[in-house]
C-alpha cells in the first residue's frame, strides 16, 4: 500500500498533473484573449463528454486508438527509438483487417480474432522494415518510419481500389458479420455508440507492453539496448535483433488499433485523402504518459476527451475547435519542459519539506 502512495506524491507524478493544470491554464488565457469564456468553455466540453450515454461511448471509443498509438510510440522510445511511422502502421493494420474481414468466410470465433491478428502481424512487419533499414544499414527510423507513413497511406488506397472497391464508389464492401468486433449489447445501453471488445484488447496491450519490458529476460535486452547500445553488446546481447523485434512490436500496437478501428466502429476501409492521424496523436499521448504504459492510458484518456469535447466547447461556448489543439500543446509543451513545470512545483515542496 505504501508503495502505490508513493507513486502518487512522488514528483514524477506530480510533474505530468502541474502540467496538465498549466496546460488547461494556458487555453484559458488563449480564449480569455479571443474574447470567450473559458470557464464556460470547458464547462461546455465536460457537458459534451458526460451529457448523456451516446457521448460518453463515443468518447470511450475516440480513446480506444489513441491507447494503441500512444502504446505504439511509447514502446519504441522505451527501447531508444523513435516511431514517428504509428501512422503508417495504423493504416496497414486497417488494410490487412479489412482483407481479412471481407475475403475470408470462417465462423465468429475464429474469423474476428483472425482479423486482428492480421492487423497486428501487419502493422508489425511495417514497423520492422524501419528497425531492419537501421539494423543492417544505419538508416535512421525518424527518416523511413515518417516516408513509411506516406506509403503505407498509397499503398492501402492502391489495395482498395485494385480489390475491394467497386467502380465509381470510395469504400469497400462491408466486412462479414463473423468478422465484426462490435460490443452489441454494451453499444445498446449507450444508445447505440460505437463500442467494441478492441477497448479491452487496448487495456490488455497496456498489461502486456508493462509484461514484456519489466518482467522478461527479452524485455530487459530491449531496454538495456534503447539504454546503451554498445555495452549492451559488450555483455553480447544482439543489438540489431532487438532493434528489429522493438520496431515490430511497437508497429503491431498501432496495426491492432487500425483493425480495431475496422472491424469495431466503421465494418468498412475509405479510401482516404490524408492520414487518419491518430499515430501523430499517439507521439503526444506518450509524451504526456511519460512513456509507461499506465501513462499512456491516462494520456489518451485526457486526450480523447479534450478532441472529442472539442465540438461542445464550439456549439456550447462558440470557441474555435482549433483552441482545443492550444490546450494540448501546451500540456506537451509543459511535460516536456520539466524545468519549467519543477520551478512552479518547487514551493510546494518546500512547504511539504518544512512541514516535516
Amino acid at each position: 500500500m505504501n508503495r502505490v502512495i508513493a507513486i502518487f506524491t512522488k514528483e514524477s507524478f506530480l510533474v505530468p498533473v502541474a502540467a496538465i493544470i498549466l496546460g488547461l491554464l494556458t487555453g484559458a488565457i488563449a480564449m480569455l484573449a479571443g474574447g470567450f469564456n473559458p470557464v464556460k468553455a470547458y464547462a461546455s466540453l465536460i457537458e459534451k463528454v458526460f451529457g448523456n450515454a451516446y457521448n460518453f461511448g463515443e468518447t470511450i471509443r475516440q480513446i480506444t486508438p489513441l491507447i494503441f498509438t500512444g502504446l505504439s510510440v511509447a514502446f519504441a522510445f522505451r527501447t531508444g527509438l523513435f516511431n514517428i511511422g504509428a501512422e503508417g502502421q495504423f493504416i496497414i493494420g486497417m488494410i490487412a483487417s479489412t482483407a481479412v474481414g471481407i475475403s475470408v468466410d470462417l465462423p465468429w470465433y475464429l474469423h474476428a480474432p483472425l482479423a486482428v491478428l492480421a492487423g497486428g502481424l501487419a502493422g508489425g512487419l511495417w514497423g520492422a522494415i524501419a528497425g531492419w533499414l537501421k539494423a543492417a544499414r544505419g538508416v535512421n527510423e525518424v527518416i523511413t518510419t515518417i516516408m513509411l507513413n506516406w506509403i503505407a497511406l498509397y499503398f492501402a488506397n492502391y489495395i482498395l481500389k485494385a480489390f475491394y472497391v467497386a467502380e465509381g464508389q470510395q469504400r469497400s464492401d462491408m466486412i462479414k458479420d463473423s468478422a465484426s468486433i462490435s460490443f452489441a449489447w454494451l453499444s445498446q445501453m449507450f444508445d447505440s455508440a460505437r463500442l467494441h471488445w478492441g477497448t479491452l484488447l487496448a487495456v490488455l496491450a497496456a498489461v502486456f507492453f508493462y509484461v514484456l519490458l519489466w518482467k522478461t529476460k527479452s524485455g530487459f535486452e530491449l531496454r538495456a539496448v534503447g539504454l546503451n547500445p554498445n555495452a549492451s553488446e559488450y555483455a553480447g546481447m544482439n543489438v540489431n535483433r532487438n532493434v528489429v523485434n522493438a520496431m515490430f512490436v511497437g508497429g503491431m500496437f498501432a496495426g491492432i488499433g487500425g483493425a480495431c478501428e475496422i472491424l469495431g466502429v466503421f465494418h468498412y476501409q475509405s479510401i482516404m485523402a490524408a492520414q487518419p492521424g491518430y499515430g501523430f496523436d499517439g507521439i503526444a499521448v506518450a509524451l504526456i504518459g511519460g512513456n509507461t504504459p499506465l501513462g499512456v492510458v491516462l494520456g489518451a484518456i485526457l486526450f480523447g476527451i479534450l478532441t472529442f469535447g472539442a465540438a461542445g466547447m464550439k456549439f456550447g461556448a462558440g470557441v474555435p475547435v482549433e483552441l482545443i489543439r492550444v490546450v494540448i500543446s501546451s500540456v506537451i509543451f509543459f511535460v516536456a519542459a520539466h524545468g519549467i513545470v519543477k520551478f512552479f512545483i518547487k514551493p510546494i515542496w518546500k512547504k511539504k519539506e518544512g512541514g516535516h
